[in-house]
């Protein structure tokens, strides 16, 4: 059966004209209300089927008829991050493993044992911010020196020391390396391009991630020397199992620590960023949203736990983020079995898909003008009025984020910490542009943030000499 496709095909190259290099996800989101809820794109041989459209979506979901799959970008990843939970295969008996261990880390008695780390880490923004009142930040970096930041000291108890100076970690450089390799790496592999490039790709990837490895591996080393007496992600997967031996090998160790601490702060940095984005163009947002936290907060310098869960707008806020800027734009599913589509379309075995999230994520389901910034889109009436499926930026079923609402609570809390405390302007004429490394994040993302007009103690105070070491 004969599939839709982008406008402008071209005879053997197929549909570069549709395609943008630096955000080919985008292009996709944006070119799919003209072809339907399930298309095909084909770029120099490699080709894709792609899902937008609830109904098909929600078929695509179901766990009897589909699975998980990696997808081209996915497998390019396996070289830097093993069978890590979200690289694994879905029959992979150390994801099995791993999975099971891993799941009290986020649990809310373990959310609220990161909660301190989080506060911390907040408060040494707000110092780099405040010394740069009145001048221009890079929003993606400083929101990825936060992320980084929280997922290495509340998982491992390790600090990339991202607020000591001006420039990136080697992990996160080299992780950028990975990420873009491995983007370039599929879709060179699927071409019809001569297979030595797809192997040049496969190299960048292999180099960087051996790279990541050594940081990791010292990470894990550095604890094993503390022998401290700690309760994280970490000490879970170091802990031996009943019998005295290891639950996870030191390899599974190593992919799984990886897994963390790249989706653990690339996701949520985009993120973040997307949001200050829109807060500084919608002073309205802005007024409700610190409305809510003065009312919540009171007075107090350090939220409590639960402070930061009762900020129902921030959440709104966070959460149509995530409908217009899924950090990851897409995920993959496969046929379990042949079966046909509601559409009609015949699927074998093994064949597979890509949802497009940005695009489920405008469906017309959303109401009128999906493409306008709206936190009341999620307020509960309209949210148990739609469709389960018709909201995915954590993926879905078994193999969806394990870390979600590790990820919300800190978005949240970092949101709330600088709509407490600063108005945020935007450089005149700045357009919103999106750069795509697997994940998405603003490109020159640049906001000049000033003391708001009327101020509270920030949300995270901490004594210096308590802080993180």
């Amino acid at each position: 059966m004969t599939l839709p496709h982008p406008p402008r095909r071209l005879p053997l190259l197929g549909d570069p004209v549709t395609m943008n290099l630096r955000a080919p996800m985008q292009a996709l989101v944006d070119v799919a209300p003209r072809i339907g809820p399930l298309f095909e794109t084909t770029t120099l041989g490699a080709r894709y089927v792609i899902a937008v459209g609830a109904d098909v979506v929600a078929e695509l979901n179901d766990e009897k008829r589909f699975a998980k799959h990696l997808g081209p970008e996915l497998e390019g990843l396996v070289p830097a991050a093993g069978d890590g939970l979200f690289t694994a295969e879905n029959e992979s008996t150390n994801w099995q493993a791993a999975h099971q261990l891993l799941v009290p880390a986020f649990s809310q008695q373990a959310m609220r044992n990161y909660h301190p780390v989080m506060l911390e880490v907040a408060a040494e923004l707000t110092d780099k911010w405040d010394r740069r009142l009145g001048g221009a930040v890079d929003v993606p970096a400083d929101m990825t020196r936060v992320a980084l930041e929280t997922i290495g000291r509340s998982a491992a108890g390790y600090s990339f020391g991202s607020f000591e100076g001006t420039g990136q970690h080697p992990f996160v450089r080299h992780m950028i390396g990975v990420l873009k390799g491995s983007l370039v790496e599929a879709f060179l592999r699927r071409s019809w391009l001569p297979k030595w490039m797809a192997a040049a790709g496969a190299w960048q990837v292999r180099r960087h991630g051996d790279q990541m490895k050594l940081i990791v591996d010292e990470i894990v080393e550095e604890r094993r020397r503390s022998q401290g007496n700690t309760d994280d992600l970490l000490a879970l997967m170091l802990r031996p199992g009943a019998d005295g031996t290891p639950i996870l090998d030191e390899a599974n160790i190593r992919y799984q620590l990886i897994t963390f601490l790249v989706a653990g702060h690339e996701t949520t940095s985009g993120a973040l960023s997307f949001a200050l984005h829109h807060l500084s163009m919608r002073p309205d947002v802005v007024d409700a949203a610190r409305e809510e936290i003065d009312r919540v907060w009171g007075d107090t310098s350090s939220p409590s736990f639960e402070q930061v869960t009762k900020l129902r707008y921030v959440r709104r806020v966070f959460d149509e983020t995530l409908r217009l800027h899924p950090t990851v734009p897409g995920y993959f599913r496969k046929a379990r079995h042949d079966t046909t589509l509601s559409t009609g379309h015949p699927v074998q075995a093994d064949d597979w898909f890509l949802v497009l999230v940005g695009g489920l994520h405008r469906d017309p389901l959303w109401g009128p003008d999906p493409d306008e910034f709206d936190p009341d889109r999620f307020l509960p009436d309209l949210v148990r009025a739609r469709p389960g499926h018709l909201y995915k930026p954590f993926g879905t079923g078994l193999r969806s984020c394990i870390g979600r609402q590790f990820a919300i609570h800190e978005a949240v809390l970092i949101l709330a910490t600088l709509i407490r405390r600063y108005d945020l302007t935007a450089n005149p004429g700045y357009r919103l542009r999106t750069s795509e490394r697997l994940t998405a994040i603003p490109r020159r993302l640049r906001l000049t943030p000033t003391i708001a007009s009327r101020t509270l103690p920030r949300s995270a105070d901490v004594d210096p000499a308590k802080r993180y070491v």
